[in-house]
């Protein structure tokens, strides 16, 4: 007796995309609830300071020392610290506001390889989607303090001065921190997109550089120091039409 095996008969086209349809509509819901899980669970986290950099650094290196210094610093200055709650800069960040006096906020994200997170988090939210945590370290923060790093933190950091210069969301402070490692790009800036008008001039002043810990504490007190924390009605409506 001959056993013929079974030839799985493809969809048809149409079905193909009626089901992909489906799909992408149903991908909507989950995304809706990612936004209304996390910005109930981060709602009360204000002030807050996001902080970016590589995930590739060792606790030895100079880098994390820094970071873990800075983010402690803020932590006691009253800040809650928002990384994206991995390692490396991410865990500095998390260590050094852990053990300071305020929250120190992870907000992890889900790669196919996936994200360790780090233990320092009082705070911690998985997100699936980019977008929508790239929403959250923007609608939650009071600053951007940047350390080095590579394409995600450059991806974060140009996303802050975007929505800042197109009044997409509120001035905050954004502050590259290592001026060996920021210079080039900075100038860069200036020598090639203010000189060729791709941006204005006074956009540069959206950007400071700075290494010493206490001065990116004092930066941000003195951005608000005569307005306050909490964003106006109409800073409040742009955010919400991020």
């Amino acid at each position: 007796m001959t056993i013929r095996k079974k030839v799985p008969v493809p969809l048809a086209p149409e079905l193909v995309e009626k089901s992909w349809s489906a799909r992408e509509s149903w991908r909507v819901f989950g995304i809706m609830a990612e936004f209304v899980e996390a910005t109930e669970r981060l709602s009360a986290v204000r002030p807050a300071v996001s902080v970016f950099g590589s995930s590739r650094i060792s606790p030895e290196h100079p880098y994390y020392v820094l970071t873990e210094a800075i983010a402690r610093k803020l932590s006691d200055a009253g800040f809650t610290v928002i990384s994206g709650g991995g390692p490396g800069l991410m865990e500095a960040a998390n260590k050094g506001a852990f053990f300071g006096k305020s929250l120190s906020v992870g907000l992890n994200i889900q790669l196919p390889h996936e994200q360790i997170s780090n233990p320092y988090q009082d705070i911690s939210q998985t997100f699936r989607h980019f977008f929508s945590r790239k929403v959250m370290f923007v609608r939650f923060a009071s600053a951007y303090v940047v350390m080095p790093g590579g394409f995600g933190t450059i991806d974060e950091l140009m996303e802050a001065l975007t929505l800042v210069q197109t009044r997409k969301s509120r001035r905050i402070p954004i502050i590259l921190v290592k001026s060996d490692f920021w210079g080039a790009l900075v100038a860069w800036m200036r020598e090639r997109l203010v000189a060729e008008g791709m941006i204005d001039a006074r956009d540069m002043d959206l950007i400071q550089v700075i290494d010493d810990p206490a001065a990116v504490v004092e930066a941000i007190f003195a951005h608000y120091e005569k307005r306050g924390f909490e964003p106006s009605a109409d800073e409040r409506e742009a955010l919400l039409n991020l």
